[in-house]
């Protein structure tokens, strides 16, 4: 892996091991102030990235769905896929951000789920709410992959925003690699409104 050169906006604040049930991987936690308030992220790390074009994910934290193992959304099983396709080539990051509910914060985005229980989807629960359809903002991974040398990527995902985050940043996507799981009966409606109001990139639904 190549040395880490940060810029002054962002710290490498850890760096651990962390073996999982898919395999060794090293962790690195970062803080930034890149977009104008205190930001955290772990970078999952197996095998030796600087060989190759990396496969990357950068994944959104979804306490109810990666830890509660909630079907309302896609999110735990896409951290499962993207950890399982990174542990079968030997080699890649994962970008875990602390972005509850598309940036909202986990008390809100549980207000969002009451809201969508009476029929609203997930966009308009937020916009219910007076919240923007997402807050997210990727510099922090961004300036991650370019701390750590990554320069070119192979990007895990179904969300164009997150191909033109990178992209605008300096970071050439060499091809997207889809990241899509089955739908459940209870993240169907969830996912369709992502594909049509969202624009990701998903098949039939």
């Amino acid at each position: 892996m190549a040395p880490c050169h940060c810029i002054p906006a962002i710290q490498k604040t850890a760096a651990v091991n962390l073996p999982t049930k898919w395999g060794p991987f090293r962790a690195l936690g970062f803080e930034s102030l890149v977009n104008a308030k205190p930001e955290t992220a772990l970078a999952l790390i197996m095998g030796d990235v600087s060989v190759g074009v990396p496969l990357v994910r950068i994944h959104s934290q979804c306490l109810t769905g990666d830890v509660l193992g909630s079907v309302r959304c896609d999110c735990g099983e896409q951290l499962n896929k993207a950890m399982t396709v990174i542990s079968r080539e030997g080699a890649g990051i994962l970008i875990y951000e602390m972005q509850e509910g598309r940036g909202i914060g986990l008390m809100a985005k549980l207000q969002a789920y009451a809201l969508q229980d009476h029929g609203l989807d997930t966009v308009e629960a937020n916009e219910q709410l007076g919240y923007p359809v997402d807050c997210r903002n990727f510099a922090l991974p961004v300036e991650i992959l370019k701390c750590l040398g990554i320069r070119r990527v192979r990007l895990l995902t179904n969300n164009p925003e997150k191909l033109t985050a990178v992209e605008n940043g300096g970071i050439a996507i060499v091809s997207r690699v889809p990241c899509e799981t089955e739908a459940d009966p209870h993240s169907r409606f969830y996912l369709a409104t992502k594909k049509a109001k969202l624009g990701h990139l998903l098949g039939t639904l």
